[in-house]
């Protein structure tokens, strides 16, 4: 993280207040454009079935993939075939829209989309035009429903329920919008949200990550004994709360290793580990595969909802007419 990204989680200083006149124009950009959309001057597309948008008002770190990774599972539970769509932020596919499959890397797929296909198995798209992704599920896959991972801010999209995801812990940071802080919409954009749903909050509407154990990064199996001490390495939004998770487990971290969200993994970024166990997240796992060593490991973790998220999706799901029956 940058001196720019933890000023955002810190007290206002000289460097957020310099930058509020450019935050002054992402917001007056940004209010224009939702405008444009909202009186029908530009054009939004309606998907032939329903559309669950789940994203946030903040840039990283905020926990939306695993919420998806519970999502899609839940939602084939109750009898409808589901796909996911995301824009493939870092992706670099031969073409667009690209369908996620088994052959594909994290360098074409992106590291999110990759990691909801190899632990889903649904159908994954991505690419900047959702309607064409939208349009080749349609003909190819015929889903039921479509979960778009991120965008809350892609407005020429039509959502039937749109999911704001908010980290408890971090929550807003500064409350300043880009560059000056950390969000793309100010936090009243919550009151239009259909769900607020807090990461790291077991009450109310919300979820905890809980730890379902730890996985080699060479070749995906189950290891029972990790090894007590080495260095966590990753390139996520919120670095701080995968380390104390590996603190809370026993592990002695020697150092840390914090590369930028999404960044593409190579082996000379692990010079300096030597032969030290690596901890990773899962997310971080997928790029690193085809070079990780025996004692490289990835924590997995699993979204664990609150009775109160359950039973405010459900009314969701039943209000918007998505499902009428097994509720």
């Amino acid at each position: 993280m940058n001196r720019l990204e933890r000023s955002w989680y810190q007290p206002v200083g000289l460097l957020n207040i310099l930058l509020l006149p450019l935050s002054g124009v992402f917001w007056l950009l940004s209010s224009l454009r939702r405008a444009l959309f909202k009186l029908g001057l530009k054009r939004v597309y309606k998907a032939p079935v329903p559309v669950i948008i789940v994203g946030n008002i903040g840039i990283g770190g905020n926990g939306k993939t695993p919420f998806v990774l519970w999502l899609v599972p839940y939602l084939e539970a109750l009898g409808l075939k589901v796909a996911v769509i995301s824009r493939g932020y870092g992706a670099h596919p031969p073409s667009l829209p690209y369908r996620v499959t088994d052959s594909s890397s994290a360098t074409e797929a992106g590291d999110e989309p990759l990691l909801i296909y190899k632990r889903l198995g649904c159908p994954v798209m991505i690419g900047g035009d959702r309607q064409a992704s939208i349009e080749l599920l349609m003909r190819e896959d015929k889903p039921d429903i479509i979960v778009s991972d991120d965008g809350l801010q892609h407005y020429q999209l039509a959502r039937d329920i749109e999911i704001c995801i908010v980290d408890a812990q971090r929550r807003f940071g500064n409350t300043l919008l880009l560059p000056a802080g950390p969000l793309r919409e100010t936090p009243s954009r919550l009151k239009h949200t259909d769900l607020v749903v807090y990461n790291g909050k077991s009450d109310g509407v919300g979820y905890e990550l809980v730890r379902s154990g730890y996985f080699s990064v060479r070749d995906n199996q189950t290891i029972e004994k990790i090894a007590e001490q080495g260095i966590a390495v990753s390139a996520i939004g919120n670095p701080q709360r995968f380390e104390q998770s590996l603190r809370s487990d026993g592990v002695e971290l020697l150092d840390t290793l914090h590369f930028a969200d999404h960044h593409a993994y190579s082996e000379p970024d692990f010079a300096t580990c030597e032969d030290q166990a690596v901890f990773m997240t899962e997310k971080d796992a997928v790029k690193c595969q085809s070079f990780g060593k025996e004692n490289w490991y990835y924590l997995k973790v699993d979204a664990q909802p609150s009775a109160e998220l359950i039973q405010q999706l459900n009314s969701l799901l039943k209000q918007k007419g998505i499902v009428n029956h097994g509720l």
